[in-house]
């Protein structure tokens, strides 16, 4: 999408050089690899980057101009725009190209499961939109980089867009709200993800609140304490998903909807209550067939549910659409191997995350289920003790052997053997070929393998090596 040079200019408070130079309209890039002449490149920085050492080739490449944050970078006799910042001159672009832009927005946060959210959304956009174009952000592209290029390439006719919007640290979620002004803020969840960045649960929470700075309709965890003790400071109705009755312990509003995803005997099914933003007839019970694995995705599929209602599209709808949902790659991935199955859950890991997978591996049938589970990064002082609930939320979820490791690894067992799981029966391996190892040795055929921890210990690798071992079925 191109945008207009003044508003570019302004919205990012730049100063030019050779501003004369300059294209009345802007459409950026930020590798020189991939520019088009006329394009106007953005000296991105990054821990092991500097746009700026590139400016000069982007220049010979073609570009109209340069955006930097040292002018010195401009090449000589060159155009340029000096910003304070240049990330956040990129996401400043990006919210006047979003502002140009007419589709509905849904914009996705929470420390566990939004990823997967913010799949499932799209897909039933997919299967509801009637042809129209929808759009998600790329994998975990969820940053101020991530975000303002998903923003900047909006096409026109794009009707929904989905963006997943991510901090690594405090306060970084509110801009990103801001630049993509979203219609409706899904919250899956507040948990303990980046403790030792945020500092505290406070400081992480008021940073995914920063989801609602720009007015967006808030969809909320009913099970989620946190989200319960603030939904009454947005003063706004709220679409509250859930997948139990007990889990609205009456905190939803008069004019609040609830939408909530109920298993019984019968089937599943989805219960929509004073849908206030729906259409007229959404209220109701309504049947509905879920076939992603992992009972902990259940929540996922229910804010997903809440967020498509919480557009406006009918819920009969909405509950149909479910039966065609499925899992990204790396999420509860069950993978056949020769003689057992694996299930890959590794993409990431947080205390909260891993002991509701943990609850979804207790209920899968096996002939024997074990566990390996690797460390959970960035978790800062209370590392040790979330490490050692994650131990007795293993003791209590029908293992027959738990595999640890990672840094935390001591930590784990200790939570296990301390809530009455057997020694004998804990392993701690030293890397992810001695995890393989270990289970090409002893796994056998009618076993349930799970894999859980964060992306720093590469589980994949696990995997890679037990393929080489075992042909898939």
């Amino acid at each position: 999408m191109t945008i207009d040079a003044g508003e570019a200019i302004a919205a990012a408070g730049g100063r030019t050089v050779n501003g004369s130079a300059l294209p009345a309209t802007f459409s950026f890039a930020t590798d020189t690899r991939t520019l088009a002449p006329g394009d106007i490149f953005v000296a991105l920085r990054g821990e092991r980057f500097d746009g700026h050492l590139y400016a000069a080739e982007a220049i010979a490449r073609g570009a109209a101009g340069v955006v930097v944050d040292d002018p010195s970078a401009i090449p000589e006799g060159a155009a340029g725009i000096v910003v304070a910042d240049t990330r956040a001159a990129y996401l400043a672009f990006a919210g006047v190209a979003r502002h140009r832009s007419e589709a509905r927005l849904v914009a996705v946060t929470g420390s566990t499961g939004k990823t997967t959210t913010k799949a499932f959304i799209a897909q039933l956009l997919e299967r509801l939109a009637e042809g129209r174009k929808v759009l998600a952000t790329p994998r975990n592209e969820n940053n101020e980089i991530g975000v303002a290029k998903f923003l900047l390439a909006l096409p026109a006719d794009a009707a929904f867009a989905v963006a997943e919007l991510g901090a690594r640290h405090y306060g970084e979620i509110e801009p990103l709200a801001l630049a993509a002004q979203p219609e409706i803020g899904v919250l899956t969840n507040i948990g303990e993800a980046h403790l030792e960045i945020f500092g505290s649960r406070e400081r992480l929470a008021d940073t995914k609140w920063g989801l609602f700075a720009g007015g967006a309709a808030p969809v909320l965890n009913a099970a989620d304490s946190v989200s319960a003790g603030r939904a009454a400071s947005l003063e706004r109705d709220v679409t509250w998903f859930g997948t139990s009755r007990e889990s609205l312990r009456e905190i939803a509003g008069p004019n609040d909807c609830t939408v909530l995803l109920l298993s019984a005997t019968e089937g599943d099914a989805l219960a929509v209550v004073g849908a206030a933003r729906g259409p007229r007839g959404t209220s109701g019970l309504y049947r509905a067939e879920i076939s992603v694995g992992g009972d902990h995705n259940r929540e996922n599929v229910a804010a997903a549910a809440a967020a498509v209602i919480a557009l406006g599209f009918p819920a009969l709808d909405v509950a149909h659409a479910l039966s065609s949902l499925a899992l990204p790659p790396g999420r509860y991935e069950r993978i056949a191997l020769g003689i057992f199955d694996v299930i890959y859950d590794a993409y990431n890991a947080s205390a909260s995350g891993t002991i509701a997978t943990l609850a979804s591996f207790a209920r899968e049938p096996a002939d024997r289920r074990l566990a390996v589970l690797g460390s959970m990064a960035e978790l800062g002082e209370d590392a040790p003790a979330l490490h050692e609930r994650v131990g007795v939320a293993a003791a209590h979820a029908n293992l027959d052997v738990l595999l640890v490791g990672g840094d935390f690894a001591a930590d784990i067992a200790r939570g296990a053997r301390g809530a009455g799981f057997d020694g004998s029966r804990i392993v701690t391996y030293a890397g992810n070929g001695g995890a393989a190892a270990w289970l090409r040795q002893h796994a056998r055929a009618g076993d349930l393998v799970l894999l859980k921890a964060s992306r720093k210990y590469r589980l994949e690798e696990i995997v890679e090596e037990l393929k080489g071992t075992y042909a898939p079925s």
